[in-house]
Order: structure tokens, then C-alpha cells, then sequence
């Protein structure tokens, strides 16, 4: 099969990402591989929906460095060709990171990749599901059970009145983002920094007022979720904890946290069984849950990351599984003739 991975852009990809692994795993399967960016679609007059494709050169990689050297080099090849050409795009892109500077590439990848769907392709994850998850307001839609008492308001007396209640504190952060910018903690409504704050975060739009879970201090535990269940190998699951660094709020790798091997408790499995049916639902794939305690902090939906750290932990590459899965969902495709859906297929 020939699987498109989308990304932001071709040179902000690096060796150590998750996409990489799994653009290397489906090399060694035998797949072809290439990558798109949100600049690469073409809808002709004849309706025909191009795309323009840097390939990956077949062969072994000895690493994830020259595999990375390999398709960024002035040498890779490009070409346009019918996105029927194309059995699966992954949609790998974070919107966040184009929302200040290319807002218009932000969601291209869920709005392309639904006229590809239409056109014989496999998304992953699902381009409709992934257009409800636009921002954070999503998570809201999980059960309560699993979610941190919230408030969302772009008023500050509001916010003033929901901090007052919750005496542990409150996590301050724009609704939309994500890779831990502008993450505050609140610890009482007088708060002297709250005004400066709030001025600051409220210019991106409106503001998630979350209660603190004190045992965010230890980091969080992020559990890959395949086809709405736990990813897992021989008993290991594809998960790990992310500590922040000290004196920070944030345990996300982009703020400087740092990875370690996690215990997965029936606590996390109950959590995870509580949000799948809404996962299948919207057709998400590969997500990642952010979980402290009993309560989930965020669901990545875009891109998921960590499985290198993983497999550095483990010895266990879960990238296999994963590109395993997308050949089973192509097999499953031909059975069916077309018949099923891209989101009922994007969770098979």
C-alpha cells in the first residue's frame, strides 16, 4: 500500500517524532511512503483531487537520523499524482503550530481529507471527527466522569467566581493550543498575576478555567488508544509518564518534560474504557489520553506522540501494530467493496 503521512511541513519534521517511527515501520513493511503539507492539494476543474508527494526512497534505514536526512535532501523525489493513487493518508499536522503565522493551513488536512475519503482513500484519523476537535472545547463532550470540573468564558468575573471555588487552585489556558503555551495556575481570585493573565490569554480567544488535580505535580500518563482500545504488546502498553520540569506546570515534551516508563492501573483501563465509545464514534484511530489520577486532562487527537520513547523503554517498537492495523483496515475495504464508511472504517 502507499501511505501519505500529512504533517505541518517537511523541514519541521524531526528524527525524533513520532511520525518518523512510523513512516520507518511501514518502509520495512514493504509499504511505499511520502508525505504531504497542507500546501500540496489540487482540486482540478475535472474534480480530480491531486496531490503533490515527496517519497521516501525504498530501503533499510540504519536509524531515524538518516532516514530524516534521507527524505528532507534536495535529492528526494517530488512528484503530483491522483490521491487515488493514495490507499492511506494519516493525518499527522498539529493545527496549533500553524494558527498564529498560516491559520489557513491549520485544518486543511481534515478539509482535504475528507473530498480523498470521497475518493477511495483511508483517513486516520477520521477528517469528520477531526473537524469537532478543532480546540479544546471537544474533551467537553467525553463523559464526566473522566474530566476535570471546567469552566469556559472569555469573562473574568466569571473566572474570578470559579476560582473562589475550588481552593486547590485552577489551571488557566486558551481553548485553543496546545504543547503546554500559556498554561497558568490560579490559587486564589485575587491572584495578583489573574488580571495580567487574564489579558494576555483572553487575545486568543476564549479560556479554559480547569481545577487543579494536585496530583498533576507528579506528571501525567499519557496511553495510546488504537481502534478505541489500549495499545498493548505482550502485557506492555504502549504508554509512559511525563514529568515536568522542575518548577513547571507543564509536562508536555515541548515544555522541556521528560519521559519514563509508566504502571498502568485498572484505574487508566476503566478511564479508557469510559471514553471509547465516543472515540469509535468519531472515528478517531491513534490518540493519546493525558491522565492524572482518575480524571484525563487532554485527549491529543492530531498528534499523538511519545512511541520513540517507548520503544527506548521497552524495546518494544509499537509503530508495527500501528501500521499493521492500517493494512488490516485496507483488507477489510476490498471485503467490503466500498460499502463502509471512513469513520466505522478508521476504528476497525
Amino acid at each position: 500500500m502507499r501511505v501519505a503521512f500529512f504533517v505541518n511541513s517537511i523541514e519541521t519534521e524531526e528524527p525524533r517524532f513520532t511520525t518518523t517511527a512510523l513512516a520507518m515501520a511501514a518502509l520495512a513493511r514493504g509499504h511505499d511512503v511520502c508525505y504531504i503539507t497542507p500546501g500540496d492539494f489540487v482540486l482540478r476543474p475535472d474534480d480530480s483531487l491531486m496531490v503533490r508527494v515527496t517519497t521516501v526512497a525504498a530501503g533499510k534505514y540504519k536509524n531515524a537520523q538518516a532516514f530524516h536526512d534521507g527524505f528532507q535532501s534536495k535529492d528526494a523525489k517530488v512528484q503530483t499524482i491522483d490521491v487515488r493513487e493514495v490507499d492511506v493518508i494519516f493525518l499527522r499536522n498539529d493545527p496549533s503550530l500553524d494558527s498564529d503565522d498560516r491559520p489557513w493551513a491549520a485544518y486543511i488536512g481534515a478539509m482535504f481529507g475528507r473530498l480523498a475519503c470521497e475518493r477511495g482513500a483511508i483517513v486516520v484519523n477520521d477528517p469528520g471527527g477531526l473537524a469537532l476537535a478543532q480546540n479544546k472545547l471537544y474533551f467537553q463532550g467525553f463523559p464526566e466522569a473522566v474530566r476535570p470540573e471546567t469552566l469556559i468564558s472569555k469573562n473574568i468575573e466569571e473566572i474570578r467566581t470559579f476560582v473562589a471555588g475550588h481552593r486547590k487552585g485552577v489551571i488557566l489556558k486558551p481553548l485553543q493550543g496546545s504543547g503546554g503555551k500559556n498554561v497558568f495556575k490560579i490559587a486564589t481570585p485575587d491572584d495578583a498575576n489573574l488580571n495580567q493573565i487574564f489579558e494576555a490569554v483572553s487575545g486568543e480567544g476564549y479560556l479554559i478555567a480547569q481545577a487543579y488535580l494536585p496530583e498533576a505535580k507528579a506528571g501525567d500518563t499519557r496511553l495510546f488508544m488504537m481502534n478505541g482500545k489500549p495499545l498493548v504488546r505482550d502485557g506492555v502498553y504502549a504508554a509512559f509518564r511525563r514529568i515536568p520540569a522542575k518548577g513547571d506546570l507543564r509536562s508536555n515534551m515541548h515544555a522541556a518534560g521528560t519521559a519514563e516508563a509508566a504502571k498502568i492501573t485498572g484505574g487508566m483501563l476503566a478511564i479508557a474504557e469510559m471514553v471509547r465509545p465516543k472515540l469509535i464514534e468519531d472515528g478517531m484511530f491513534l490518540v493519546g489520553l493525558d491522565i492524572v489520577g482518575d480524571k484525563i486532562l487532554e485527549i491529543n487527537v492530531f498528534t499523538p506522540g511519545g512511541l520513540p520513547d517507548i520503544a527506548g523503554m521497552h524495546k518494544i517498537d509499537f509503530s508495527e501494530e500501528i501500521i499493521e492495523a492500517l493494512e488490516n483496515k485496507i483488507a477489510i475495504r476490498k471485503v467490503y467493496a466500498g460499502s463502509l464508511p471512513n469513520r466505522a472504517l478508521a476504528t476497525l
